[in-house]
């Protein structure tokens, strides 16, 4: 991509402020607590240790007990709000979005942890969050999940805090609606049915986006993620569709599709979104990997570099900032580059800063590239 295209996005954003002032978004519907942690591999003091800074390490040293034990310390570094669509719903208000957020918060009463999300959005809790603990590298995170409280998260908790007729007229509203985390809430799958038979035909007016994350699909069944794709591909008929993944999650999908998996490389993975979005008939398919991303939609396919840094201050939650950022360029209509400039640069300033980034803060930081 041209290196002027971070200038270019910085002046369409000028102005985007009252657009996104007046675009309502309906996110849902999971909901955890984080605890983000670091593993201690030597400790010095009371208050001084240094950290594991690999997987492999770590690896290393659940290999060498086998057959024996271990110890590991774990240092809380903080506890935050988590899940796919809080994390996102959390960034999408960042950007001025009005916002409404319907998941697994708490009841009856919402979770102390998603406070300053109630502050700047609407929520409806259905359920009690799940909890994770998220053990992070230099390299990467394992994502230890407690999700027993996500059953609760079904139809039937959903129209019970959300009459149909309200639920209608939050969609009806509604300029993106992203529906997320299909992995672990198992009955998701169902929601969507009655979503794609009561809700979608009674919507008018032009088609809304319509976000759907999967959410690392490798510990579901052949068999549910193919008809799970069947069920996004079908919503296409009401909304513009939008498959957001990372690049694991696309080589998992391009499985089920009888795609060969792509390497990390710009145009193979780019031809594979273009592939994925070709095989499901959806309007946009975007793949994110580490270092870049790359989309597909009507109008081509292409990919933007991003601003990796190798020592982030967090990077639970990168890729749903990645996904706001590239839903607020498909709001504000932007093109597919532009798109992704924002969904990298939101992605970016993240992981460096630990907090979610206002329209501004893109702004500045887009100037710095």
């Amino acid at each position: 991509m041209s290196s002027s295209l971070p200038v270019s996005v910085v002046e369409q954003l000028a102005s985007a402020h009252t657009h996104l002032a007046k675009s309502h978004v309906l996110v849902g519907l999971d909901g955890f607590v984080d605890t983000i942690l670091h593993v201690v591999a030597q400790r010095e003091s009371a208050s001084k240790y240094t950290r594991m800074e690999g997987m492999r390490d770590f690896a290393g040293k659940i290999d060498a007990a086998a057959g024996l034990s271990a110890n590991f310390e774990f240092v809380t570094q903080m506890v935050k709000l988590g899940g796919n669509g809080p994390i996102m719903a959390n960034a999408l208000c960042s950007f001025g979005t009005p916002l409404t957020y319907i998941g697994s918060l708490g009841v009856p009463s919402v979770h102390p942890v998603f406070a300053d999300l109630a502050r700047h959005a609407r929520v409806i809790s259905i359920a009690e969050p799940g909890y994770t603990d998220a053990i992070e590298f230099e390299d990467g995170k394992l994502m230890c999940g407690k999700h027993e409280s996500l059953k609760e998260v079904n139809w039937a908790n959903l129209i019970g805090q959300v009459p149909e007729d309200a639920l209608l007229g939050i969609f009806g509203e509604a300029s993106l609606i992203a529906l997320v985390n299909w992995t672990m809430l198992t009955q998701m799958s169902a929601i969507w049915t009655k979503i794609a038979s009561r809700i979608a035909p009674q919507l008018s007016g032009e088609k809304r986006w319509l976000f759907f994350d999967l959410a690392d699909p490798a510990k579901r069944s052949r068999d549910d993620i193919a008809a799970a794709l069947e069920q996004i591909s079908k919503f296409q008929k009401h909304f513009r569709v939008i498959l957001g993944m990372n690049l694991q999650e696309s080589r998992q999908v391009g499985e089920v599709l009888g795609f060969p998996a792509p390497d990390e490389t710009y145009g193979t993975v780019t031809h594979h979104a273009s592939e994925i979005r070709e095989a499901l008939k959806i309007d946009t398919v975007v793949i994110h990997p580490t270092h870049f991303a790359a989309a597909a939609d009507s109008a081509g396919a292409t990919h933007v570099v991003g601003p990796f840094t190798a020592k982030p201050k967090i990077t639970t939650g990168a890729g749903d900032h990645f996904n706001a950022g590239f839903c607020i360029g498909r709001l504000l209509g932007l093109d597919l580059a532009a798109s992704l400039q924002i969904g990298v640069a939101s992605s970016g300033y993240y992981v460096r800063n630990a907090e979610s980034p206002h329209l501004e803060d893109i702004r500045k930081f887009l100037r710095t590239l």
